[in-house]
C-alpha cells in the first residue's frame, strides 16, 4: 500500500467536515467564528503532505513526476484563459482524463497540484484554495476509479457525463462552506445554525440554485463539451506516452521485483 493512501482517506474525512460543517455546527461555534478557519489549517497541511510524500518518498518515479509536472503546468496555464469568465473554467476537463488515464491515486495529486499551481500563477491563493484543491481531487480520483469500457466510445459518453456532473459538484462543495457567511440573518435561505440537517439542506439548496447555477451551468457544459471533442485524442496521447515511458510506479515496480 502506498504511504500516502491513509493520508487520502484521512484528508478526504477533513475535507468532508471542512465542506459540511454548516450542517454540524452549533449556534455557539458560528458565533466564536472559527469553525471554517480551524478546517482549512487542518486540511492544507494534509494535502500539501500527501504531494510532499508521493514526490519525496519513491511513490512515483521519474517519468510519473514528468508526467504529473506538465499536466499541472499544463493546468495551470489553462486556467489563466478562465479567470473572472462566468464558469469558464476549462482546467476540469484535464484533471478528469489525466485521472482517468494515469489513475486515481494520479488524478487525486493531479488534482490537488493542477489548482495549487494556478492559484500561485493567477494570484488566487486564499482561505478557499484548500478547498478547490479538495474538490478537484475528489473529481481527479473519481475519473480513475470509473470502471474500465471496452469500447472507447462508451468510456468518452460516461466521462463527458461524469465531466457535467462534476463540474455542478464543484460549485455546490464550494457553495455550501461558504453559505452562511454569504447570506444574511433572516431570510428564507439563510443558515440557522443547529437546526435540523434537513432544514439547512433545504434552505442551502435554495440558495444555491438562486445564486451559482450561473456558474456551474457554463462550467458543466464546457467540461462536458471539451471531453467529447477533445477527450479521445488527449486518452490516447496520455496512454501512448504511457506504454513508450513504461509508466509505472515505484510501489508497483515493487510488487514486479517481488512476484
Amino acid at each position: 500500500m502506498s504511504k500516502s493512501t491513509p493520508l487520502i482517506g484521512f484528508a478526504s474525512l477533513i475535507g468532508f467536515f471542512a465542506f459540511a460543517w454548516p450542517l454540524f455546527i452549533s449556534a455557539e461555534q458560528v458565533e466564536n467564528n472559527g469553525q471554517a478557519k480551524y478546517l482549512f489549517l487542518a486540511l492544507m497541511p494534509v494535502a500539501l503532505l500527501i504531494l510532499i510524500i508521493e514526490l519525496t518518498q519513491g511513490d512515483l518515479d521519474v517519468k510519473s513526476l514528468a508526467f504529473l509536472g506538465v499536466l499541472t503546468a499544463t493546468g495551470a496555464a489553462l486556467r489563466i484563459f478562465g479567470a473572472g469568465a462566468v464558469g469558464i473554467e476549462p482546467i476540469w476537463f484535464l484533471i478528469i482524463l489525466g485521472g482517468r488515464a494515469l489513475g486515481k491515486r494520479f488524478g487525486f495529486l493531479l488534482g490537488l497540484s493542477v489548482l495549487f499551481a494556478s492559484a500561485l500563477l493567477t494570484g488566487g491563493a486564499g482561505p478557499w484554495l484548500a478547498f478547490q484543491m479538495m474538490a478537484a481531487a475528489w473529481i481527479g480520483w473519481g475519473a480513475g476509479a470509473l470502471p474500465k469500457f471496452e469500447k472507447q466510445r462508451v468510456e468518452l459518453i460516461v466521462l463527458a457525463i461524469y465531466g457535467f456532473f462534476a463540474g455542478l459538484i464543484f460549485g455546490a462543495l464550494m457553495d455550501l462552506q461558504l453559505w452562511p457567511w454569504l447570506v444574511g440573518a433572516d431570510t428564507q435561505i439563510s443558515f440557522v445554525a443547529g437546526a435540523p440537517i434537513l432544514e439547512n439542506l433545504q434552505r442551502y439548496f435554495v440558495f444555491h440554485f438562486l445564486t451559482a447555477m450561473a456558474w456551474d451551468i457554463p462550467r458543466a457544459i464546457l467540461t462536458a463539451a471539451l471531453i467529447t471533442v477533445a477527450g479521445k485524442p488527449i486518452l490516447n496521447s496520455l496512454r501512448r506516452s504511457m506504454r513508450k515511458a513504461n509508466f509505472v510506479t515505484a510501489h508497483e515496480m515493487k510488487q514486479k521485483v517481488v512476484l
